[in-house]
C-alpha cells in the first residue's frame, strides 16, 4: 500500500470516528428533526466520500469487497442534492454502512 493511500485511509477511519461522535446518544427520532445533526452527519459522508476519491485507482481495484464508487456516489448526491435526500437513507447508512467500512479500513490498516 502507498504511503498516500494509508494517509487517505486513516483520514476516512477519522471520518467516521466524527459520525459515530455526533449521533451517539441520538436517536432515529432526534436526528429527523435536528437539522445541526443532519447537516453535520451529510458533511461528514461528503468528507468520506471525497476522500475515497483521492485513494488510487490501483488500491480501489486491490480492495473490491468495499464498494468506493458507491461511497463517492453517495458523496456527489449528498452535496448537490442535499435537499431531496431521503434522510432514513442517511440514517440507515450511518448505522449500518459506516460500522462496516471502519472496521473494513481497520483491518487494511
Amino acid at each position: 500500500m502507498e504511503n498516500r493511500d494509508r494517509q487517505v485511509l486513516i483520514k476516512i477511519l477519522n471520518e467516521t470516528d466524527v459520525i459515530t461522535d455526533i449521533l451517539k446518544g441520538v436517536s432515529f427520532e432526534v436526528f429527523i428533526v435536528d437539522e445541526k445533526t443532519k447537516r453535520a452527519t451529510c458533511m461528514t459522508l461528503i468528507n468520506i466520500g471525497e476522500l475515497v476519491k483521492n485513494l488510487s485507482e490501483n488500491f480501489k481495484q486491490a480492495n473490491i469487497e468495499i464498494p468506493w464508487r458507491a461511497i463517492s456516489g453517495l458523496r456527489d448526491v449528498t452535496a448537490h442534492r442535499y435537499q431531496s435526500l431521503l434522510m432514513e437513507d442517511i440514517w440507515m447508512t450511518v448505522q449500518t454502512d459506516i460500522p462496516i467500512l471502519r472496521r473494513q479500513i481497520s483491518s487494511l490498516l
